[in-house]
């Protein structure tokens, strides 16, 4: 029998631009669905070319406000960030385990990952130094490195709060404002991180959107967009690129890895296995960037690597991924 989605208290209240709610211009939603069951999550809007402007244009009116702050004022909002993250995991995990599929224990680990990300950046702030060279008397040459102005993040469905988050630290504390996508097919946290924003940062700092590719085409192609992350499929970066490279904007992509474990004939079969099945992180049902997709085994070892490998995957704690036990939930 199919259990119930639990309460989430949340109900999507639009798109998140200048510390503001709005539905998407056209009118247009998409319906978000728990994978583990079927049952209806939301609506959260489809934002359109105009509601990607209004996010750019809040970004773009913010940003020479948060990039005159002082380095230390710019980390202090970083850490408040971190608190709230740290304050609110316990409902963070558990949205996105409905929203997902991922275990919550995946999701509780995502969120420390978070929050210490926004406290290592606050951290760095003070490093973003320049340099100076002397070749000749009375000549000085130097560097000053300046913050782009609006960067636009676009993020997958496997990590989704921590990627729309944490993704944005960086940026952020280099004084850049930014304007966030959440996963068409995991909305729900990136619009649960407005409301954390919106007491925290002053407003356009972080604007949230959601939608489809046509809503991470209009970010890229944005002549205000000056900056672009992508995290995704390869196919989708390329594409990026390829928008991206009309208005000569500087690219970020990190896409699908192929991560290899190589196994020696020296090695202990029983140990390698237990590293593969670790690594292969199921808790996202190894939809993850560092998932061992790869095994080069030495040919002695195959057939006791396999048997190995079957016995311990067939001993996942497989169920509905928001109750206590479960460490591999439905792909979504």
């Amino acid at each position: 029998m199919a259990a119930r989605t639990p309460d989430l208290g949340f109900e999507p209240k639009g798109l998140f631009i200048g510390n503001s709610w709005v539905a998407a211009s056209s009118g247009e939603t998409i319906t978000t669905v728990n994978p583990a069951n079927g049952e209806m999550l939301g609506e959260v809007p489809l934002a359109g070319e105009a509601d990607v402007d209004k996010a750019v244009a809040a970004a773009r009116e913010a940003f020479p406000g948060w990039a005159a702050l002082p380095l230390t004022r710019r980390a202090e909002y970083l850490i408040r960030l971190a608190d709230a993250i740290d304050a609110n995991a316990e409902m963070l995990a558990l949205m996105d385990a409905v929203d997902s599929g991922n275990a919550r224990s995946g999701m509780l680990s995502d969120m420390k990952w978070t929050s210490d990300t926004y406290r290592y950046f606050a951290g760095l702030v003070t490093e973003m130094k320049g340099e100076t060279l002397s070749r000749e008397p009375g000549h000085l040459n130097l560097t000053l490195r300046q913050p782009y102005g609006v960067v636009a993040k676009i993020n997958p469905f496997n990590h989704p709060f921590r990627f729309c988050a944490e993704k944005a630290a960086a940026p952020l504390a280099a004084g850049n404002t930014v304007v966030i996508k959440g996963p068409e097919q995991a909305p729900l946290s990136s619009l649960k991180l407005g409301e954390l924003v919106e007491k925290i940062f002053p407003p356009g700092v972080i604007n949230i959107v959601t939608g489809d590719g046509r809503t991470g085409s209009a970010m890229v192609r944005h002549k205000d967009v000056q900056r672009i992350g992508f995290v995704g499929s390869v196919e989708t970066g390329r594409i990026i690129a390829r928008e991206a490279a009309e208005g000569l904007k500087e690219v970020t992509l990190e896409l699908g890895g192929k991560n290899p474990i190589i196994i020696f004939p020296d090695a202990d079969p029983a140990k390698a296995a237990q590293t593969v099945i670790k690594a292969m992180n199921m808790n996202r049902q190894g939809q993850s960037c560092s998932s061992t997709s790869r095994v080069l085994v030495h040919e002695s070892l195959h057939d006791a690597l396999a048997g190995e490998l079957a016995r311990l995957a067939s001993e996942i704690p497989i169920g509905f991924p928001w109750l206590e036990g479960a460490e591999m939930g439905p792909i979504v």
